[in-house]
């Protein structure tokens, strides 16, 4: 009777789902107008709706700015974050046309500014170079955006439009006289779209500050109404500027930086170069002002021009035996810092968000101009030629032990639970989607998170002190480090070039560490090697730092139920509301092993209560950077990066 009625319904489900497929005709397909697309899959043209799509619309604005200045028509940029968290944009450069388009019937401006794939950018006359390459950047933004206005100061005239949510509100009108050009664009983003519409100060200035260097001679301006913070940038030295930006903290190996520009095929290569005394490579790649974060055609002619000479340069010195194998691209770049600029006329892009150069006939017009470069300094410059091959030989020399150790970690990091490292005590899932791993500083506290835990996806792994600082070491050393070996194995992903996400047991890695200085280095020496050694972890959203409490506050009257305060600020509105400090009983937590695992699990551990810190990357450039001044050999940047930060420092103690 039961399985009759079941099968009943599932008739009469498939019944229904054939005359619904019966009713699909001409009249269902649907076609969006307009910028309706771009509102209704936000996506596929900014990336996100989170912090980073939100932030490349500033970049597609300014982006449109910087290409009037390679084209030769703007040398002043000004950006202007206001109260209310809009955005002006306003360049010197030619100014959107504003007359009646020949095909659409409407104002140039307009039509830029509401059409997708609508601008100059196609035509080589218009601009030879250009970021904006698919001429929907502007339009997106506008469709966006709560509101935009753009104004345009051209033949002789100032014209103004506006516009909701990518429609326009007014026609192109005239309102006032002038003799200046130029275009100033304003934006407030859409709350509909967007999950957060406040911009960030310095997630902005890092990019106005690259784009500074990428165009030497042009002013960019910032200022930020909300807070009275601005800043020029401005580099007259360019590409040089930037290398020495990025370099600051490091040691060089040759003083002067190899630096190449030079024109074949309407393509335009700039480069320049440095090795240091770091064990890691910095390899930045742009295409017409564009940051490239996934590389491309012109870092690969970067790459092997750089592998090639070097062999060449080491055979024809003796300084690699017969039967050694040739430097690898690795032992090339160790300690390398790079900074690669191409401008071409038709860029090819993958995707909208422009990550990657896949132009093919680029690759062999770097490796050709490299090549020159370096052959040539090499030639000339003896003493450092010799220190930079004497590094990439040692390099290859210490790749073979960690070939090695890196087999050791491998076989150890199967997912065979008895390969595991006898200090982790795993979860029972085998889901790395619902699995978690705390890596906690010290073993009480490891203690404490064990019996305070859900077994059923959290799992511990305890360390013995500080991790080595993978700044200061070659990955042999690395690799045979304990500890990072135990992080490697139990992550089971492997690292570096190797590393594969998908291969990651848990897809939730959680730095758990006391709240004091001893327990900051920890988690910054813990962080330094996820961003070496395993960034796509960071870039897939996979990386956390636990919130532990400061405070515990019992109230000497009523209900004596504990509360805890994760600041002193917190701390106090907790006293205050119940009478003051002399109303309650505080506890103020040194460590995490001060914690019973009752209370580890109700205020760090458990995910209806816990606060958790998800590491992010907007800037690789100013990570790295960072990273090398806070890890790196040299005290006195840290020192200034110290001084300027300190405010900015919350819940640290100040005795160790």
């Amino acid at each position: 009777m039961e399985l009759d009625a079941r099968n009943e319904r599932m008739d009469s489900t498939a019944r229904n789902e054939r005359r619904d497929a019966t009713d699909y005709d001409a009249s269902q397909i649907q076609v969006l107008e307009g910028l309706e697309p771009v509102r209704r899959r936000p996506g596929m043209y900014i990336g996100s709706t989170g912090p980073r799509g939100l932030h490349h619309l500033v970049n597609e604005v300014v982006d449109n700015s910087v290409d009037e200045a390679l084209a030769g028509y703007c040398d002043r940029i000004d950006v202007v974050i206001h109260r209310d968290n809009s955005v002006s944009v306003t360049d010197n450069g030619r100014g959107i046309p504003v007359g009646i388009h020949p095909q659409i019937g409407r104002p140039a401006v307009e039509v830029a500014l509401t059409r997708l794939h609508a601008g100059g950018k196609f035509q080589s006359k218009s601009y030879r170079v250009s970021g904006g390459l698919h001429g929907v950047g502007v339009s997106v933004v506008n469709a966006l955006s709560e509101w935009m206005e753009v104004e345009v100061r051209r033949e002789g005239g100032v014209f103004r439009q506006r516009y909701a949510r990518g429609v326009p509100t007014t026609e192109v009108e005239r309102v006032g006289d002038t003799d200046q050009v130029g275009t100033r664009v304003t934006f407030k983003p859409d709350p509909q779209i967007f999950e957060e519409t406040e911009f960030n100060y310095e997630t902005i200035a890092q990019r106005l500050r690259e784009l500074a260097y990428l165009n030497a001679g042009l002013k960019i301006t910032l200022q930020d109404e909300r807070t009275g913070q601005s800043e020029v940038f401005y580099a007259e030295g360019g590409l040089i500027s930037f290398l020495e930006f990025v370099n600051r903290g490091r040691e060089p190996v040759h003083p002067d930086p190899i630096y190449v520009r030079s024109r074949r095929d309407g393509t335009e290569v700039e480069a320049a170069l440095q090795w240091t005394d770091s064990f890691l490579e910095s390899v930045y790649s742009f295409a017409n002002t564009i940051r490239t974060t996934e590389g491309g055609t012109h870092e690969t002619g970067l790459k092997a021009a750089l592998t090639r000479v070097m062999n060449e340069y080491v055979r024809r010195q003796g300084l690699l035996k017969e039967q050694e194998e040739n430097l690898s691209g690795e032992d090339v770049r160790e300690g390398l810092t790079a900074i690669l600029s191409v401008k071409l006329p038709d860029p090819q892009f993958e995707g909208q968000t422009k990550t990657k150069l896949g132009n093919t006939a680029v690759r062999s017009t770097v490796e050709a101009v490299i090549a020159e470069a370096l052959t040539e300094f090499l030639e000339r410059n003896g003493g450092a030629a010799r220190k930079i091959a004497d590094k990439a030989v040692t390099a290859s020399r210490a790749r073979e032990a960690a070939r090695k150790a890196r087999e050791l970690v491998r076989r150890k990091g199967a997912l065979d639970v008895a390969s595991l490292p006898g200090k982790l005590t795993d979860c029972q899932s085998r889901d790395p989607h619902e699995s978690e791993l705390f890596i906690v500083e010290g073993d009480s506290a490891g203690g404490n998170a064990k019996q305070g835990r859900d077994r059923a996806f959290q799992a511990i792994l305890p360390l013995s002190g500080k991790i080595l600082n993978v700044e200061k070491a070659r990955l042999d050393r690395i690799l045979n480090h304990e500890e990072i070996r135990a992080i490697i194995t139990a992550i089971g992903s492997g690292i570096g070039e190797e590393f594969e996400p998908r291969r990651m047991r848990y897809r939730r890695i959680i730095i758990m560490t006391d709240a004091d200085v001893d327990g900051a280095h920890i988690r910054t020496l813990l962080l330094t090697f996820f961003y070496r050694y395993m960034r796509p972890a960071i870039e897939e959203g996979c990386v956390y730092v636990a919130q532990p409490p400061l405070y515990r506050i019992v109230p000497r009257k009523g209900k004596r139920e504990a509360r805890y305060a994760y600041s002193d600020a917190e701390r106090d509105r907790i006293l205050s509301r119940l009478g003051g400090p002399g109303e309650a009983d505080i506890t103020r937590y040194k460590g995490l092993g001060e914690m019973n695992a009752e209370q580890l699990w109700e205020t760090t551990m458990n995910p209806e209560t816990r606060t958790l810190l998800q590491v992010t990357l907007e800037d690789a450039i100013e990570a790295d950077r960072i990273f090398t001044i806070l890890m790196g050999e040299k005290v006195e940047p840290r020192r200034e990066f110290i001084r300027a930060n300190a405010h900015l420092v919350r819940n640290l103690d100040t005795i160790a």
